[in-house]
């Protein structure tokens, strides 16, 4: 079952693209006086706004402009199903409409299922090109499918089509250097935008922290050593003397040593507070550190390290954070694989090693010595909008860039990306197919409750602890049988651990169904190339390691 060709390959489509840019001719919408409900919506007000999107429709049937603003109002509220109802109902009446086309593939984005949210937006484009909102749909699929140029195209074209809609501002902001950003940001934060007040709060700490940077500039984070590539043998983090918890890394933090956790669903460099102490780390800059657990996010902190020394690599002022209090799974902290997005990484887990080489180059590109990845990326390179994906390798041409697959590449699977997050298509017993993290640092591979029961029978289980850096989750499930098909491996699993994502899926915009954990990845050896959105898993039965 090709599930990466069959349904990566869709997204951000050439003749969408083509369409696209015709598009540049289409007429700007004119500034507006916001209506009740648009006032309650910007106010994040959601329930009030829903109420008057509701009376409106009830008075109008055919306002697809009301419609398609209650499914936006209902996706703020995370009642996904809610919008998916609304806009089908729309659609059963004017099954043409791109207005409405464009809100069915918002809910499509939201529901995990980009490879579906594309051929309705390819429909749309074939309706009307010139919807402001049409483009903001089509940036965050190329987004996903590491097309960041032409993400960045669609979001500054969705941006002249609408200046106003705060939606599309707040991402147009992402794309900004980094003064134009502080000037934008600090605009749009003195105004009502719809946002609730979680993400405002995280909007401020992002503002105070571009501020500080651009007030307090450090030199880029660089390689110094001579050597551009390395192999690092894993380490192994016990539970006991006998029970592997995961594997890691030693890495030293201006001389300190730490044992990190490999951790491909986490970002960046993330340390206890005692490291940071012993290794000299000081506060830069305020943060949050969200994770797994229902005990929420932490405080923690910015600090700019002096020198970071992995294997035989050693960079200069680069950014890692450190936990505020005391970290719930008890270890050093965690090494996100995104911060070696400048290299191929290979994880070998039979050969229980981690190997660092060179990317191709792109067509035209002077390649300098890698770097690493840290908060503090390359802004012409990296997904404009999200933190922690790396800093870019200086070229003649100017980035962003959309996907490169080398002739040396030619073998890997295309796959989602957000931030550090890689996600996958998963087949669930041969027929849901549904989206996974990859996620190294779960020792299991889990699936939601609701995933889970749609191919099996799902049970709670008191037993069962799962616990990440936000504690432990509450209420924990079983799932009896689940083989998981993707990228061309199978494996059938008996009693999935099962645990509510949702908070997972809001954060991260899509319905994420589940983590593919280290006890499935560690049979394989896992290449993977951040910058292109590419993986190649390769597995070998006789090189097959199973850890206590």
């Amino acid at each position: 079952m090709r599930i990466a060709g069959k349904w990566v390959g869709v997204v951000c489509a050439a003749q969408m693209l083509a369409v696209s840019a015709g598009a540049a001719s289409c007429s700007a919408v004119k500034e507006h006086v916001p209506g009740p409900a648009e006032t309650a919506y910007l106010a994040a007000d959601y329930e009030k706004a829903a109420g008057l999107y509701r009376d409106a429709l009830a008075a109008a049937p055919g306002d697809e402009q009301a419609r398609a603003a209650l499914v936006r109002v209902l996706l703020r509220e995370q009642k996904v199903a809610d919008a998916g109802a609304v806009v089908a109902e729309g659609l059963a009446k004017t099954p043409g409409s791109a207005v409405l086309l464009t809100a069915r593939a918002e809910v499509e984005l939201r529901e995990g299922e980009p490879w579906v949210a594309a051929q309705t937006a390819s429909e749309a484009f074939k309706a009307d090109a010139c919807l402001p909102r049409l483009h903001l749909v089509v940036a965050e699929m190329c987004g996903l499918n590491s097309r960041y140029k032409t993400e960045k195209d669609e979001i500054e074209l969705a941006h002249r089509l609408d200046p106003w809609d705060a939606d599309i501002r707040g991402e147009w902001i992402g794309t900004l250097p980094l003064p134009e950003r502080v000037k934008e940001m600090r605009k749009y934060l003195a105004g009502q935008t719809g946002d609730d007040a979680e993400d405002r709060r995280h909007e401020e700490m992002a503002l105070a922290d571009m501020s500080k940077r651009l007030g307090e500039p450090h030199p880029p984070c660089r390689l110094v050593s001579t050597a551009s590539e390395t192999e690092i043998p894993f380490l192994r983090l016990m539970y006991d003397a006998t029970h592997t918890r995961a594997f890691g890394l030693e890495v030293k933090l201006n001389d300190h040593r730490a044992s990190l956790e490999i951790d491909t669903g986490a970002g960046g460099i993330l340390v206890s507070r005692s490291v940071a102490q012993h290794a000299g780390l000081m506060p830069f800059s305020d943060t949050d550190v969200g994770g797994i657990g229902d005990e929420g996010s932490s405080k923690g902190y910015r600090a700019f390290a002096e020198s970071i020394k992995v294997g035989n690599l050693e960079f200069q002022n680069c950014m890692v954070e450190v936990m505020g209090g005391k970290h719930p799974l008890d270890i050093d902290g965690l090494i996100g694989m995104d911060v070696f997005s400048k290299f191929l990484v290979t994880l070998d887990y039979p050969g229980r090693k981690l190997a660092l080489s060179g990317l191709p180059a792109r067509p035209g590109e002077v390649a300098t010595a890698p770097t690493l990845g840290s908060y503090e990326d390359d802004e012409e390179e990296t997904q404009p909008t999200v933190a922690g994906t790396g800093l870019s390798v200086k070229t003649v041409t100017k980035g962003p860039y959309d996907r490169y697959v080398g002739p040396e590449m030619q073998g890997y699977t295309a796959v989602y990306r957000r931030g550090h997050m890689l996600m996958l298509p998963v087949a669930l017993n041969m027929s849901k197919v549904k989206l996974f993290i990859l996620d190294t640092g779960a020792w299991a591979t889990t699936v939601s409750p609701a995933a889970g029961r749609e191919v099996t029978k799902v049970h709670g289980d008191d037993s069962l602890h799962v616990k990440g850096l936000n504690g432990e989750v509450k209420k924990a499930y079983v799932a009896d049988e689940v083989t998981f098909t993707f990228a061309k491996i199978a494996q059938k699993i008996q009693g999935v651990p099962s645990f509510d994502t949702s908070e997972v899926s809001k954060n991260v915009g899509l319905e994420i169904s589940g983590f593919l954990g280290a006890r499935t990845l560690e049979l394989t050896t896992i290449h993977i190339d951040y910058r292109d959105g590419l993986v190649k898993f390769d597995f070998d039965p006789k090189r097959v390691k199973r850890v206590p």
